[in-house]
């Protein structure tokens, strides 16, 4: 499939925004067990609203992706069949909580609204936080569904595909809180780091299966079963039509398959073991630094990934235009 980088840019910036406000809500819930050091609620705030910012320019993104962006409206129309509709509603409903969320730490609307047996005290900002969270895991099934739920498509109709958005999106997302926290000093910035190398890892895991999965594939659709013909040598002289078209473009990256394996091997090592090291550096050293430069080479090598993943799916269409693709 073609990687539009609207669609790359959508996927892994609300991801990391997804991710970050899934670790402020992890960091408060910490403290409420009283497992952490509470933190100023302006921690909190900030955090939130920093993910409010990568989830807006995620929505951005994707307008670039649209024919007729006036008519996007729509896109939420067919909610009850279609995981894209649900992406669509679900978003904002995120970004609205995130939102609320961190105005409620600004704001210092804290004090307790009822208490759990003996010393659990539930206030507005929880509440807050257990909601978007429930929310932000429903955001992530949704964007992944939108390729997993594909039949035809055999390298994305997996769960796999699902548990890839979920770990690399809150991986990046935890590496962006590691970051935060270690550039303000923040004393949370070892427990962020952390669940952003236990996050990666599994990230790492999951990809790898994915990856397996996919060379290990017997796809249904071939030369014979493209144009009805069940001889067993079949050799295509020519493509379906004289010059490039719509078919051509949308449905295949056009590159090299030697380019494909590059950026395969540049996102295996960008987002998983270098920001790894960085971060064991980082922790050595007590660096304020290198959690940012883990981040940032982190997010590259997502970006790379999420190229790679729309590239490896093979559309049937493809074994008819074989002679361009």
């Amino acid at each position: 499939m073609h990687p539009a980088f609207s669609v790359i840019f959508l996927t892994t910036l609300i991801g990391a925004g997804q991710g970050l406000y899934l670790a402020m809500v992890t960091g408060q819930l910490y403290a409420v067990a009283r497992l952490l050091p509470p933190q100023k609620d302006q921690f909190y705030a900030i955090g939130s609203m920093v993910a409010l910012v990568l989830l807006i320019a995620g929505l951005v993104a994707s307008f670039f992706h649209l024919g007729r962006p006036e008519r996007a409206w729509r896109a939420a129309a067919k909610w009850r069949t279609s995981w894209l509709s649900r992406e669509v509603i679900v978003l904002p409903i995120v970004m609205a909580l995130v939102f609320a969320y961190g105005a409620a730490h600004w704001m210092g609307w804290t004090q307790p609204l009822f208490q759990l047996g003996e010393s659990l005290q539930v206030d507005l900002t929880l509440l807050l936080g257990i909601l978007g969270t429930l929310a932000s895991f429903a955001l992530f099934v949704c964007t992944a569904m939108i390729y997993a739920d594909v039949k035809f498509l055999q390298e994305w109709h997996t769960p796999l595909t699902v548990s890839n958005f979920i770990f690399l999106g809150a991986a990046s997302g935890f590496m962006l809180a590691t970051a935060y926290s270690a550039y303000i000093s923040n004393p949370l910035a070892a427990f962020y780091g952390a669940w952003a190398v236990i996050l990666t890892l599994a990230g790492l895991v999951s990809r790898l299966a994915h990856l397996r999965h996919n060379a290990r594939l017997k796809h249904k659709s071939t030369v014979q079963t493209a144009i009805g013909v069940r001889h067993s040598k079949l050799l295509q002289k020519s493509q379906g039509a004289m010059g490039g078209s719509f078919n051509t473009r949308e449905f295949f990256h056009g590159q090299s398959q030697k380019t494909a394996d590059r950026v395969r091997y540049a996102f295996l090592i960008l987002a998983f073991p270098v920001p790894i090291l960085l971060i064991g550096a980082a922790y050595v050293t007590v660096s304020s630094t290198l959690p940012v430069a883990a981040f940032l080479v982190q997010f590259v090598g997502l970006m790379a990934e999420r190229w790679s993943f729309f590239a490896e799916a093979r559309h049937p269409q493809n074994l008819y235009y074989q002679s361009v693709a």
